[in-house]
């Protein structure tokens, strides 16, 4: 059993960097890991994931270039860089894991999942 705790996440200012991390307890080598996000009265949206061999990382297109994810499998953390915040990108931020496979942006697809982390950028 898998489990996945995020953190790093708080209030900041447009235009600030924030680093969210996702620990996972239980083997998540072979997982592919994800990001996604849910603003408030919204559906959870898929941020961008990478597999567990290599394939990606994989951003929906509108965060590409502002966001970054990376792994380290043999801490079992994954990791979400986001510049250039925008009060756009409040939302809370899960992280999630599905055994094999390729970043898929369904929320089905994914058996594991934190609690998530709340990320508030005022403007």
């Amino acid at each position: 059993q898998v489990q996945l705790a995020e953190s790093g996440g708080g209030p900041v200012q447009a235009g600030d960097s924030l680093t969210l991390s996702c620990a996972a307890t239980g083997s998540t080598v072979r997982y592919t890991m994800a990001w996604f996000r849910q603003a408030p009265g919204k559906e959870r949206i898929f941020v961008g994931g990478i597999s567990w061999d290599g394939i990606g990382p994989n951003y929906v297109d509108s965060l590409s270039g502002r966001f970054e994810i990376s792994r380290d499998n043999n801490k079992e953390t994954l990791v979400l860089q986001m510049n250039n915040l925008k009060p756009e990108d409040t939302a809370v931020y899960y992280c999630a894991g599905r055994t094999g496979g390729t970043p898929s942006p369904r929320t089905c697809d994914y058996h594991y999942w934190g609690q998530g982390t709340q990320v508030t950028v005022s403007s």
